[in-house]
């Protein structure tokens, strides 16, 4: 265990250091994040304390935390959580990290939904519960399904839900729309896997550390995205919408697939990088 005295803002120079080293895009917030953690206090607090010397404990915990990052591990599975619309979200190696680009997803979604509204909504592939759980929070007289075929992954979502008080969610272990067989919905949501199998980016940065499965699809990455497209129409409501997050790359291929199930008011909303994220279609019908 390290004995030579250390203070705050010296661990933090040599981490931010090590890390700007290692490639990482955002060396001083992944050190603040991590020494934080490993005190149990705020970043806030960093900065007022900076000349504060570090327990043993301390920086032991904080060199362990950082030599794992070191090696790539993403921050939110060292820290087991992750903020998604200004809530915490507990995440694991069997969840996708939450990102900001499924807030647009949501907010796509959550147009949708008038407020006071009583549907029945479906989030497909869950994961973490994060989109679920936002719909619930968000539209508290809505009904919310969420299916995820990995149970682990269920698991993590029940803590979120019981975590976050969410009494309007339904939880499901299935492949897609396995468990909701002849069920109905005003609204379907599902950031599925939209990545291309050899996609480069799956062997770098935090994406080595989450599961394949439920970032894949196929050669293209369009295969989950279209079978939820010729799936949707027989488990949505006529009027009913189906929301989909999808590559910056892929939002005419996912247009042509919802005309090709003569969905209609067909849409893009572009992420904040302004590249085009999410997609919405309509079932034809309804009031």
């Amino acid at each position: 265990m390290p004995s030579d005295p250390l203070t705050l803002q010296d661990w933090l120079r040599r981490a931010v250091q090590q890390l700007g080293e290692a490639g990482s895009d955002s060396p001083r917030l992944d050190a603040q994040i991590l020494l934080g953690h490993a005190l149990d206090r705020p970043r806030s607090y960093l900065y007022a304390h900076g000349d504060d010397a570090l327990e043993p404990a301390q920086r032991a915990q904080a060199d362990a935390l950082l030599n794992q990052r070191l090696e790539g591990r993403p921050v939110a599975h060292l820290l087991g959580r992750r903020e998604f619309w200004s809530q915490e979200l507990e995440v694991s190696p069997d969840t996708l990290i939450p990102r900001p680009e499924t807030e647009i997803t949501l907010e796509l979604a959550l147009e949708k939904i008038p407020p006071g509204a009583d549907w029945a909504l479906l989030d497909l592939g869950t994961g973490s519960g994060a989109l679920a759980l936002m719909l619930a929070r968000e539209r508290p007289g809505c009904r919310v399904t969420a299916t995820d075929i990995s149970a682990a992954a269920l698991a993590v979502a029940r803590r979120n839900r019981e975590r976050l008080g969410v009494s309007n969610l339904e939880l499901l272990e299935g492949d897609w729309f396995t468990p909701v067989a002849g069920r109905r919905f005003q609204l379907i949501v599902s950031n599925p896997p939209y990545v291309a199998e050899r996609d480069p980016h799956l062997k770098a940065g935090d994406v080595r550390f989450e599961p394949r499965r439920a970032l894949a699809a196929g050669g293209a990455g369009l295969d989950d995205l279209e079978h939820l497209i010729m799936q949707a129409p027989a488990y949505l409501e006529p009027g009913g919408w189906l929301v989909l997050e999808h590559g910056f790359d892929q939002a005419e291929a996912v247009a042509s697939l919802l005309k090709k199930k003569d969905f209609i008011d067909i849409h893009c909303r572009p992420d904040l990088a302004g590249q085009p994220r999410a997609s919405a279609g309509r079932r034809p019908g309804g009031g």
